[in-house]
């Protein structure tokens, strides 16, 4: 009878149940993941910290496995965000909670996205401990990737507060083992529209908050129209021109009141060639247009452009030291750049070489029956086998 779990070691089985059984929705604390895996790392010996958020709710985790000589400096970091998307409303044929393994594939939430990745690269941990490494391994676990990566924003913060200068990186976000080295970039964007209310057989007597934000809706399609219709274009992406779309809107109190307020929040995706900063300024140059023409209506209204989040771009070359040393470890070589965001934009940003490479398919990431196929978890163990066997002294 064929092993479910094939060629998996029983620790990776074990992580892998152990990780998945905790729902780390980023609505949630992630600190009942963080904190199993600090502990593994302190019964290893391993130097580990937490690092919250101004919560306290939540967590990175950095450690440090340090080369044969003590040395800290440099060597590659493994990374991974130990958050998951919710499954609020979709409809599971199991217990999204409770990791199957059906058909080849396992199933849960985060099985993809990325607990798979995280598990493995734990259950590697005593043999990385256990060996005279020529350049340090660095773990570099994040909290709330899914929200527009803001624990990677803090852990760039976290890495220099340590000392930690990792020379590449390798973020094992779903990739199908192909080396990825490219993405966009993600912006979210709220426009807060302050209108004035009156009765709405007196229109004249307020000033309509949802109309001027219909304005900006208007003016940022035009925007992405463009990018459409025009470009800047890149071929290295399925979809090769910038993006965007208004994803929420939040307005008006009744029927018969003239609306005092509206909030609109939209959000944009830029390739290398479109600067995010550009962007929101064209944005902000609409709201004082039309700012100054609703207090030529009523004082005191106007239109506020914020920032929400924003994850850069990812753009690595192909011959960069991460790039090589994804490969050289088993990564396939690919030119495909992807379209949705990770944490790698923001390494690359502080200046470390960052790389995607991590087990399963984004196609299966956030939907209904969630699942990595066993193979790719299989593939990613030996990829941490070969990286560990590269990186030892002997080599």
């Amino acid at each position: 009878m064929t092993r479910p779990w094939g060629r998996l070691d029983d620790r990776a089985v074990a992580w892998l149940e152990r990780l998945l059984t905790h729902d780390t929705t980023s609505r949630l604390s992630n600190l009942p993941v963080a904190e199993l895996i600090a502990d593994e790392c302190r019964t290893l010996g391993i130097a580990v910290q937490l690092r919250p958020d101004a919560t306290g709710r939540k967590a990175n985790l950095i450690a440090t496995l340090p080369a044969a000589d003590g040395t800290t400096d440099g060597g590659i970091a493994l990374s991974g965000h130990m958050d998951t998307v919710p499954v609020d409303g979709q409809e599971w044929t199991s217990d999204p909670y409770a990791p199957e393994v059906r058909d080849g594939r396992l199933q849960a939430r985060g099985a993809a996205d990325m607990k798979g990745f995280l598990a493995l690269v734990t259950a590697a941990l005593p043999r990385f401990a256990a060996a005279r490494l020529a350049e340090p391994v660095h773990l570099a676990f994040t909290f709330d990737e899914e929200l527009a990566a803001r624990g990677a924003a803090q852990m760039i913060g976290d890495l220099a507060a340590l000392g930690v200068r990792p020379r590449a990186c390798i973020v094992g976000e779903p990739t199908s083992m192909r080396v990825i080295t490219g993405h966009k970039s993600v912006t979210i964007v709220r426009i807060d529209v302050r209108g004035r209310s009156a009765h709405s057989s007196l229109p004249a007597s307020g000033c309509n908050a949802v109309e001027y934000a219909a304005r900006m809706c208007t003016a940022f399609r035009a925007i992405t129209d463009g990018w459409r219709t025009e470009g800047p274009y890149d071929p290295d992406y399925g979809v090769p021109y910038s993006t965007g779309g208004i994803m929420t809107i939040d307005g008006g109190t009744a029927r018969n009141i003239v609306p005092e307020r509206c909030t609109v929040v939209l959000e944009f995706r830029t390739v290398p060639a479109v600067e995010p900063t550009d962007v929101v300024a064209r944005l902000r140059e609409e709201a004082a247009e039309l700012t100054r023409q609703m207090q030529a209506e009523q004082p005191g209204t106007g239109i506020d452009v914020v920032v929400e989040d924003m994850v850069p771009t990812l753009a690595t070359t192909q011959d960069s030291p991460a790039t090589r040393a994804a490969i050289a470890y088993g990564g396939i070589p690919s030119d495909e750049h992807v379209t949705y965001g990770t944490d790698g934009g923001a390494f690359h940003a502080a200046g470390i070489e960052t790389v995607i490479c991590g087990p399963g398919d984004i196609a299966q990431a956030h939907g209904v029956d969630e699942y990595v196929e066993i193979r790719q978890l299989e593939a990613c163990q030996d990829f941490l086998a070969t990286m560990l066997d590269r990186l030892s002294v002997a080599h």
